[in-house]
């Protein structure tokens, strides 16, 4: 796979610092604000790119994800 593709990246605060995940792939990475741990994840996923075996990448696009939202009743 050659080329620049755009992926989803979802991040939250966990403790002090932020995660980022990818599902499309699930990499994660951290970092200490928002945007450190975006850019780790972009590296992250670079690595992942450069050094995983071709079979692994194809079986982790394999699936497909839906990013969306639900609304739920909270409470009684």
């Amino acid at each position: 796979m050659n080329g620049r593709r755009r992926w989803t990246a979802i991040i939250e605060r966990e403790g002090s610092g932020y995660v980022a995940l990818c599902p499309e792939l699930d990499v994660a990475s951290q970092g200490d604000t928002v945007e450190e741990a975006r850019q780790n994840l972009t590296e992250a996923l670079e690595l992942f790119f450069e050094f995983a075996d071709p079979s692994e990448i194809a079986e982790r696009l394999g699936g497909e994800v839906f990013v969306t939202s639900v609304e739920v009743m909270m409470g009684g």
